[in-house]
């Protein structure tokens, strides 16, 4: 059976390998994006949550296990720059201000924000004083 010229030519050319890859990638195109669109419209629940009260104040709430705790306490300014460090792999870093310069309220501080024993505090924490 004889093939039309044009046919014969394509073959020759090996466009009869080439001619699918078009509908092949436009396939794959249109199944990812409909994959990435399913993917990314999911919603997540979480359960870590946050609460603002009345006076703007943000209350957070999770279970975290502390690393290090960075006191930088400004005899200047009557302020307390706290840093605390934790082993999550999503929050890394915590930043507080107190409106105190005593350890002993620093310690206090922490403790009622943290909810952790002052013992603990104790161990963790590091102070360094700039006047």
């Amino acid at each position: 059976m004889a093939r039309p010229r044009w046919l014969q030519f394509l073959i020759n050319l090996g466009l009869e390998f080439w001619l699918p890859i078009p509908l092949i990638g436009l396939f794959f195109w249109l199944s990812t994006g409909l994959l990435t669109h399913q993917v990314l419209s999911y919603t997540y629940g979480t359960t870590a949550q946050i609460h603002a009260n009345s006076k703007n104040q943000i209350q957070f709430s999770a279970s975290l296990a502390v690393m290090s705790i960075e006191a930088v306490i400004h005899r200047r300014e009557k302020l307390t720059e706290i840093k605390v460090y934790t082993a999550d792999s999503v929050l890394k870093q915590m930043e507080f201000e107190f409106p105190v310069t005593e350890f002993t309220q620093v310690d206090a501080a922490i403790t009622q924000t943290l909810k952790l024993p002052v013992t603990a505090i104790k161990q963790l924490i590091r102070y360094r004083i700039e006047n």
